[in-house]
């Protein structure tokens, strides 16, 4: 059995890169596996399940099978913090398969905006039922009591922690198998990783609670850039979320290339093949290029006007988009070569990297902004490039445009 310090189990590509950032940052060798063969000596392990939105009882099992087959000293569980996902069955496989006996789940990551009070979980102050992930297609969150939403996925012996116990240090993991804490400021979360560490408990939280796990493993320099940069950037934006939306309005519309994604339903081939030849043509001409399935919610509309008439299910729409998406970026990148790559969206960011034959990615510990970190590809057609992975719904308007300055590593940066 492989020993780690640390062995991160995640739900979803961008959500791996921001938690396993929580431990990159604080000078922890961090590696994200994204191939079974990809070897590495790397103390703390991530590794993506892709299990959102799978059957409950899929998503256990890859998560145990995760979990299994690694010696950790710490064992975290990431889940969504916007409640997404299969978060009972994935809590349960999790505690089958470590040698926990209790979880502390604590999803809040209050830097981007995501709180939990009184049992209730916020985004930006709102209900998170209320919000888009209330009506996420594969999977709408229902309920935004946490507690209340863990039963109802499936765990029975449930608890919570209140914020005034959690700011009095008293995070109290002995009352349930599976305890829901409180927190609204990052210094409650600390006090979550500090009982949890007492408790030898399952940590299960977002990348905001990954920021104050301690965990003893030795510190090393930061991976390394290439030397020569040629200071082109290349992006895929697969998510539709408002805030991806804008951050790509915020770009000049030159650098912004559109993926015909009602095309790409019926005419996969056609609409990749046109979106390679504006990419590549973008980028002789200048440093940037994006290559977004969406520009306004007409275009999402668009694309689901067409799966209809196709008589196409709304899923297989979104993975006929994200395939192409992905096949794109693997033949922009084998014509244009460019010196840093920025995904945004969970699927795209897989569908991208497994085209490229990406074997990990190292993390730098350096972050656009909160939840937006940078990493260093390994293995496969991108191997040493510079890379930033960003979740649809996080970040300013400005985070994607820093998120390419970042990678052409224009000065000035932000980091």
């Amino acid at each position: 059995m492989t020993e780690r310090a640390a062995l991160v189990v995640a739900d979803d590509l961008t959500g791996a890169c921001d938690t396993g950032h929580g431990f990159a940052a604080r000078g922890h060798e961090t590696v994200l596996r994204l191939a079974p063969d990809f070897e590495t000596d790397a103390p703390v392990v991530v590794v993506d399940t892709d299990s959102r939105y799978l059957a409950p009882d899929a998503a256990a099992r890859r998560v145990r099978d995760a979990v299994a087959g690694v010696d950790a000293d710490v064992v975290y569980k990431k889940v969504d913090s916007t409640l997404r996902g299969n978060l009972g069955a994935e809590i349960a496989a999790a505690l089958d398969a470590s040698d926990s006996g209790v979880a502390a789940v604590a999803p809040a990551f209050p830097s981007n905006g995501r709180v939990t009070a009184c049992g209730v979980h916020l985004v930006e102050g709102d209900l998170v039922a209320d919000t888009p992930a209330g009506t996420d297609p594969d999977g709408p969150v229902t309920d935004s009591s946490l507690p209340a939403l863990l039963r109802a996925q499936g765990l029975d012996d449930v608890g919570h922690t209140g914020v005034e116990r959690v700011a009095r240090g008293d995070v109290a993991l002995d009352g349930a198998r599976v305890t829901a804490v409180d927190a609204v400021h990052d210094s409650h979360l600390a006090a979550v990783a500090d009982a949890a560490r007492e408790r030898d408990a399952l940590l299960v939280g977002s990348g905001g609670l990954a920021e104050h796990v301690t965990i003893d493993a030795p510190t090393v320099e930061r991976p390394p850039l290439r030397e020569t940069p040629t200071g082109a950037a290349f992006g895929v934006a697969g998510s539709v979320a408002p805030e991806t939306l804008a951050q790509l309005d915020h770009l000049p519309d030159s650098a912004v290339v559109p993926l015909a994604a009602d095309r790409a339903v019926t005419d996969p081939d056609g609409a990749v093949a046109d979106a390679v030849s504006a990419c590549r043509d973008r980028l002789a001409a200048s440093s940037v290029a994006v290559l977004a399935s969406a520009r306004t919610r007409d275009d999402v509309e668009a694309t689901l006007a067409a799966a209809r008439d196709a008589g196409v299910s709304e899923r297989a729409a979104r993975d006929r988009v994200t395939d192409a998406l992905g096949r794109a970026a693997r033949a922009v990148w084998d014509a244009s070569a460019p010196d840093g790559l920025v995904l945004t969206g969970g699927a795209v960011a897989r569908a991208a990297l497994a085209a490229l034959d990406a074997g990990g990615l190292a993390l730098r510990g350096e972050a656009v902004a909160p939840g937006v970190p940078g990493s260093v590809v390994r293995g496969g057609r991108a191997d040493g490039t510079p890379l930033v992975t960003k979740a649809g719904a996080f970040g300013d308007d400005a985070t994607l445009a820093d998120a390419l300055d970042y990678v052409r590593r224009v000065p000035g940066a932000k980091r």
